[in-house]
């Protein structure tokens, strides 16, 4: 069973049915004792890192996600669920995240194209990773973010993306998976991903 962690931000049904259609049990919850029983942890989530903090932080859910990552436990962060794995962030005045990745979060600086970088883009595969699998190079995906990671350590960089300066769109170390794209709005290719990440928690072994 995979627990998608519910804090109140995010798209948590959509993130939910697109397992359910692959076949992939889930279940969304608050609870850290449930989040710790769990074979697989996602973190979705669309909106302000500080805020995502501060309401993981009132769950009690920030070391029960910290001590499941550090176990072994798969995890896939989603937006902001993929952010909130690095030191800090410079959102409304710097935020700190988990810091079990090593880097920070910036914003676009892009004086010819919208903030937020919203709809279809491309990924280029840097690193290949389990998740990726059924999956080709320059496939599109669904992006709404105004921030992205800049991670200390680019050997964890799977793939990337361009929007007016290549930025890293998925990060891949050991059980460690996340995308700054939504692969819950990203039809065939977004499904497949998910279908993946099941497939690594059936073969998780504790």
């Amino acid at each position: 069973m995979i627990a998608i962690i519910d804090y109140g931000m995010g798209n948590l049904r959509s993130v939910e049915k697109g397992f359910l259609r692959v076949g992939v049990d889930v279940m969304v919850t608050s609870d850290p004792e449930e989040v710790e029983m769990a074979d697989g942890i996602v973190l979705p989530g669309v909106g302000a890192f500080r805020d995502c903090m501060r309401e993981l932080k009132n769950l009690s859910l920030v070391d029960t996600i910290v001590d499941s990552i550090k176990k072994g436990k798969p995890y896939l962060g989603i937006c902001l669920g993929l952010q909130v794995l690095f030191s800090e962030s410079e959102e409304f005045g710097r935020c700190r995240g988990f810091d079990i990745l090593s880097g920070r979060v910036v914003r676009f600086k892009v004086d010819d194209l919208k903030v937020p970088h919203m709809g279809w883009n491309q990924i280029r595969i840097r690193k290949d990773n389990p998740l990726l699998r059924g999956i080709e190079d320059n496939a599109y995906f669904y992006f709404v973010h105004s921030y992205y990671v800049v991670p200390d350590d680019e050997s964890i960089i799977s793939t990337t993306t361009d929007y007016g300066t290549e930025f890293t769109s998925m990060i891949w170390k050991d059980n460690i998976y996340a995308v700054q794209f939504h692969p819950e709005k990203s039809q065939r290719m977004g499904l497949q991903m998910l279908r993946n990440f099941g497939d690594v928690v059936k073969a998780y072994q504790p």
